[in-house]
């Protein structure tokens, strides 16, 4: 195993899926703000589960997403 290889490939990932995630989680903020589903001051509970195949990985992440 390459261990560069491996923390390039793992940081790419993140990377992608930081971005993604930050700009779906906007984008349902805001349709939910239009369509008055929330007025904007609430606290969301927000949960992620990584899961990676062949080494029986799965990583639960539970927060909260603040608005105001």
């Amino acid at each position: 195993m390459n261990e560069d290889v491996l923390n390039g490939s793992i940081r790419q990932f993140l990377k992608t899926v930081g971005v993604t995630s930050q700009r779906e989680i906007e984008k349902a903020v805001r349709a939910a703000l239009a369509d008055g589903r929330i007025k904007g001051t609430e606290k969301l509970p927000a949960k992620m589960t990584l899961t990676v195949g062949g080494v029986s990985l799965t990583h639960v992440i539970d927060s909260t997403i603040e608005l105001a």
